[in-house]
């Protein structure tokens, strides 16, 4: 039981304080942070959130710009941006594309949500409509290259962070006359170079013949050096940061470009910095704090209701790593990674649909459940010591809701108290609108019988007799996740030697890849914890079930709806 307090009270401070300090960074300077909506032109509500400097007024609007994340991102993934323009004194919307987020309609709906957004942002009392900017990362690019064709003579600059004009149906970009005063923030190491620029590279961006095309230039691109006249708006600006794609919204030299230009190009903010004076990361570190708060809430929650209710300790019969311990480890780690790009390319066809309108969620679920399939032809394969699960079929999973309760709660609370979510760089737990939800309810069964199926099988072949609580969570949380530690420097191994990926056709699925290797331990220290103290791998299934539905939802994009 004293565990169980020690772990709540430490869960809440982490997740409460994490969320005020993260506010006191996104707040510097008077900047107040508020969750806004607003129309699509069919009616669907889109979703920002809206950054405003103390000093903006109706009677002194300040310069705007509006920024858009990208591909399976939310509104908060552009908090970098937005933080260090609105120290700044650039009133900033930071947008939630359609079908992302709190938007509403599906991916690429509404011009992906970019005409309205900029409308929105126009209309506000405190911008000054003749100094408006947007800034988007990746997909991102497409929203605001709708905003500009709409809106030609009503944004002055734009600044394209790892993406490229024509994206996914977005204007074409047309020589030196359109976008207006355009900066390109493209990272060296880039996992998207085919796609965005047709180079084998990211730093061979300087010889793709598409941006020679927006310079007007006929030899390389030069980094740094500014092509046209701002004054006239046919200006063109290319930063190669040694960075990656998803470093790109998350790191010193990627911020700090496209602040650099916003400056440069974008008049009346009230208070110029240097680009490279940043604060951003402060914010992160508290919100990442607030996320290992919401895991210490969950096990402290599991540990004092499994005490009051009298659930078993766990009685593994395993005595020792054995050969057969070590090849239960090792193909633990192996087989879903080794799967994952092939079962994620099946996955397509699970195609979105009234019950599961997630595809990259659905393509998720189908590796998941085609390795549910696998764990259970090895369980006959691999033959040991029967285990001896005691399964309090009613307790057990109410407990473990609970758990996952109390952290759901604690979001709500950083929500309500000072607009912060948990999360560090591509992780992040956020509560769910009522949409989101709905979907939840739908996805959380599948997910839920993998775990059974998953965690059954780690604590009868990985646990045993004798083992200390912290070397048992250490080897589940290494058999979950090292196989995609072990893929990932491979991948970026070969991307920072060569500038390609090992897989150079898969660039997406790698940079989800990211978030498997951290996620995967977590539910492993989850897992191992639950059934140490139930004696079941039941309640550390419907902990990591519901866990990862939360996390995966929340996250990603809807590509069905009704008449989309």
């Amino acid at each position: 039981m004293r565990l169980g307090l020690m772990l709540l009270a430490l869960g809440w401070v982490l997740a409460l304080g994490g969320g005020w300090a993260a506010h006191l960074v996104q707040t510097s300077g008077g900047t107040e942070v508020r969750d806004v909506r607003f129309p699509a032109s069919d009616g669907a509500r889109l979703s920002g959130l809206l950054y405003l400097p103390a000093d903006a007024s109706a009677e002194d609007p300040a310069p705007a710009v509006l920024l858009s994340h990208g591909y399976i991102n939310t509104r908060e993934m552009q908090s970098a941006f937005a933080i260090e323009l609105a120290r700044r004194g650039f009133v900033v919307l930071a947008m939630d594309m359609s079908g992302h987020g709190y938007s509403q309609g599906t991916v690429g709906a509404n011009a992906f949500g970019g005409p309205a957004a900029f409308a929105y942002l126009q209309g506000l009392p405190m911008v000054d409509r003749a100094n408006i900017g947007m800034a988007g990362h990746s997909l991102g690019g497409a929203p605001i290259l709708f905003a500009a064709k709409a809106n030609p003579d009503g944004y002055r600059s734009m600044v394209l962070v790892g993406s490229t004009p024509g994206i996914f149906g977005a204007p074409e970009g047309e020589g030196r006359a359109f976008p207006r005063n355009l900066a390109v923030v493209f990272g060296q190491y880039d996992e998207f170079p085919d796609l965005m620029w047709q180079v084998p590279t990211g730093g061979d961006i300087v010889n793709a013949p598409r941006l020679k095309a927006l310079f007007a230039a006929e030899a390389p691109v030069e980094p740094g050096r500014i092509y046209g006249e701002i004054a006239a708006g046919d200006a063109r600006w290319l930063q190669v940061p040694p960075i990656t794609h998803p470093w790109e919204h998350f790191s010193g030299s990627g911020v700090g470009a496209t602040v650099d230009w916003l400056q440069q190009t974008l008049e009346g903010e009230a208070r110029p910095l240097p680009a490279d004076n940043q604060i951003w990361f402060w914010k992160e570190l508290g919100t990442g704090a607030g996320l290992v708060g919401a895991v210490l809430l969950m096990l402290g929650t599991f540990q004092v209701l499994s005490r009051l209710t009298g659930l078993p300790d766990a009685q593994p019969r395993g005595q020792a790593r054995d050969r057969r311990w070590w090849i239960a480890l090792v193909l633990t780690a192996a087989v879903p990674a080794l799967t994952y790009f092939p079962f994620m390319a099946l996955g397509q066809l699970f195609a979105a649909g009234p019950l599961f309108p997630q595809q990259v969620t659905n393509q998720l679920l189908a590796w998941a459940l085609m390795n549910g399939l696998i764990t259970l032809v090895l369980a006959l394969v691999l033959r040991g010591p029967a285990p001896r699960f005691q399964h309090r079929w009613l307790a057990a999973p109410l407990i473990a809701a609970a758990s996952v309760g109390m952290a759901y709660g604690a979001a709500l609370a950083c929500d309500a108290l000072f607009k912060t979510d948990f999360r560090l760089w591509v992780l992040a737990l956020k509560p769910l609108d009522g949409r989101q939800l709905a979907y939840a309810l739908a996805y959380a069964g599948p997910w839920i019988l993998f775990f059974l199926v998953s965690q059954r099988a780690v604590a009868a072949r990985l646990s045993l007799k004798g083992q200390g609580a912290g070397a048992e969570m250490a080897a589940w949380a290494v058999a979950l996740s090292l196989g995609f530690v072990v893929l990932l420097i491979l991948e970026y191994g070969a991307l920072f030697l060569t500038g390609r990926l090992l897989t150079p056709a898969e660039p997406l699925n790698t940079i989800i890849a990211i978030q498997f290797a951290p996620l995967l331990a977590l539910i492993g220290l989850i897992g191992a914890f639950a059934y140490r103290r139930s004696n079941s791998y039941v309640p550390g299934a419907v902990i990591c079930g519901q866990f990862i539905t939360w996390y995966i939802v929340g996250g990603t994009a809807t590509h069905w709806a009704p008449g989309a």
